[in-house]
């Protein structure tokens, strides 16, 4: 460009300016979607701790309606723990689980054989308390549902075959088949004499919800690591990496403790 050319001197000045605006154009949107992005950032950190304090008051404040009625028999700190087994037995065995929960229904499918065998011995006694985790971290009602139905077959004697029977027939975790009392009805027909009319009422009527949530308020300050939570004699057996448990450790060490009772 020759210096002698005023038009284009100016053509060039011109072309500068309108680049320049052009930038401060630019940098003017950057800036204001930073903001934005910004704004909405703590927004959206907001909506994530509400939603996370909901979630926790949810946990945490879970409760039903209703008077705590214990099934019958009953047994334990505020009679929260169902027991099967001898009283007698020199061993206890005592389990924190959830009939929804895949690791409860793992650990009944490898130790019932065992567990079993052990009780007709009458070597150890089982306290099962019964909690609703599943039904809190993924919503449902499955796991209050189950639990109130084998109370209610506690009443009458069945707790034992149809605990039993809800775990071989737990659906996926992520289907809330329990949550149907008409789907517990019909397992109920798996043992003999637990389909009555008395069993029914007190399914469809959640006779024993409070009390099952009560066992749960009782899971959350004994602040257990999850289900299922396995002691033996009051010892944290399951959880032990260093020293996993098998069927045959766990019947060795029963037998142990009853040969010392003098019940070889």
């Amino acid at each position: 460009m020759s210096e002698n050319n005023p038009d284009a001197k100016r053509s060039a000045r011109e072309r500068l300016l309108e680049q320049r605006e052009r930038d401060k154009a630019k940098e003017k949107r950057r800036r204001t979607l930073v903001v934005a992005g910004a704004v909405v950032g703590v927004l959206g950190l907001a909506a994530v701790v509400g939603l996370i304090a909901a979630n926790a008051g949810k946990d945490g404040g879970k409760s039903t309606a209703g008077p705590v009625v214990a099934p019958s028999g009953a047994t334990g700190k505020d009679a929260l723990a169902v027991q099967t087994g001898k009283d007698g037995a020199p061993s206890t065995l005592t389990v924190w689980e959830d009939f929804r929960c895949p690791a409860c229904k793992a650990f009944e499918d490898t130790y019932r054989q065992t567990v079993h065998e052990l009780e007709a011995k009458g070597q150890l006694k089982v306290e099962y308390h019964l909690v609703t985790l599943i039904d809190n971290n993924m919503g449902g009602t499955g796991s209050l549902k189950a639990a109130n139905a084998a109370a209610c077959a506690q009443d009458v004697g069945k707790f034992p075959a149809y605990h039993d029977v809800l775990f071989v027939n737990q659906p996926q975790e992520v289907d809330d088949a329990y949550g149907r009392n008409a789907k517990l009805i019909e397992l109920a027909a798996k043992v003999p004499g637990l389909d009555t009319p008395a069993f029914r009422s007190c399914v469809e009527d959640g006779t024993h919800n409070s009390w099952v949530d009560k066992s749960y308020q009782a899971f959350r300050a004994g602040s257990f690591r999850g289900t299922p939570t396995v002691l033996l004699d009051g010892k944290d057996i399951f959880s032990d990496q260093a020293n996993p448990l098998t069927p045959a450790k766990l019947k060795q060490q029963v037998e142990a403790k009853a040969a010392a009772a003098g019940q070889g």
